[in-house]
């Protein structure tokens, strides 16, 4: 017997061969591991490598963006051309738009700390382009519409309360200032701010009970505390909904972060870019965003939300930790249960 012929017989289980000397499996298997893993380790480096190169175009980019901004409402300062300082005022709203628009568009790749940087910094711009106008255009004195008059009157200094807040207990342990933009301690009541109202300010909506609220605008935020029994409708929000203590409730709203705490037996249509996040919740159904009203599209261009991207049934439970199983708190509402009428 040759050398070859021994070798054969000694590897029945080899794999090709070179030169006419099979190579057992287990070499093979060896050397395509460490090929994998080689390559693994080569696809990780590239993806980390284009991430940072992803974050630091943002950085420059942003940073580049809100100097521009700054720069322009600092020439907005004692302008005595109004039309001229209008004009800038203009041009530095689609400037802010399209930061909050790179910046929700970004989101996907941005470190945590980065991102909360930049949100903090993207508010600040927009109070004080919401300051600025205020300084420049001043608003006109008007009178209430008829659906004011149910709202309490108001004497100074007293703050503003409704024949049933007597004895009620203070939101957060004070009752809202009167320039606070929202709704609070109504009952039964047919509640709207227009978009002019609205601004990009954030919306406080608290105390409510048997309310219809309609915020027909582009909220920078909103904030739901002690809900009970409403309907709260709002256009694109351009950050976070925050809701706490709802109860049988139902929501619609676009935003790019939902946070719910305490809440049950509440209805939530929406349109969220990041993932909805449900805690101490039970009896939360959600449906995808179907309120419209005239004016929705700009209001979507002003918030700089994704229309094409909607996570509205990616949802997660801090209070349900088994993977790969649903949570009992939460659930999709059937397409035969969903609503299909929002005016009445």
């Amino acid at each position: 017997m040759d050398v070859e012929s021994s070798i054969c017989q000694g590897n029945e289980d080899s794999g090709p061969s070179e030169s006419g000397i099979k190579i057992p499996d287990r070499m093979l298997k060896r050397e395509q591991d460490r090929l994998e893993d080689v390559e693994r380790k080569k696809e990780a480096k590239n993806s980390q490598s284009v991430t940072e190169e992803k974050s630091g175009f943002f950085t420059a980019t942003f940073s580049s963006e809100r100097a521009t901004i700054e720069e322009l409402l600092e020439g907005c300062s004692g302008a005595t051309d109004r039309a001229l300082a209008t004009q800038t005022l203009e041009k530095v709203t689609t400037k802010t738009q399209f930061l909050q628009k790179f910046l929700n568009d970004s989101m996907v790749f941005l470190p945590q700390y980065e991102l909360r940087q930049a949100q903090a910094a993207l508010q600040k711009l927009q109070n004080s382009l919401a300051e600025k106008r205020d300084e420049i255009l001043p608003k006109k004195k008007f009178a209430f519409r008829s659906r004011a008059a149910n709202t309490p009157k108001v004497d100074p200094p007293a703050p503003p309360v409704t024949p049933k807040d007597s004895g009620r207990t203070k939101v957060d342990g004070a009752i809202s200032p009167p320039e606070q933009c929202g709704f609070s301690h109504f009952e039964a009541q047919v509640l709207t701010k227009s978009g002019a109202e609205i601004k990009q300010q954030d919306v406080l909506l608290t105390h409510l009970t048997n309310c219809k609220v309609r915020l027909l605008g582009s909220p920078s935020t909103i904030h739901i505390k002690h809900v009970q029994n409403c309907e709260i409708f709002s256009g694109p929000v351009s950050s976070s909904v925050f809701v706490d203590h709802c109860t049988g409730s139902t929501l619609s709203f676009p935003c790019q972060q939902l946070r719910t705490h305490h809440t049950t037996d509440t209805q939530v249509y929406l349109h969220v870019t990041s993932r909805a996040i449900i805690e101490d919740c039970q009896g939360v159904r959600f449906a995808p965003f179907a309120w419209s009203y005239l004016g929705l599209d700009q209001d979507f261009k002003v918030s700089g939300l994704d229309r094409e991207r909607n996570n509205w049934n990616q949802v997660d439970d801090f209070n349900w930790l088994a993977l790969g199983t649903q949570s009992p708190n939460w659930s999709v509402i059937p397409e035969t249960e969903r609503r299909t009428e929002w005016d009445s």
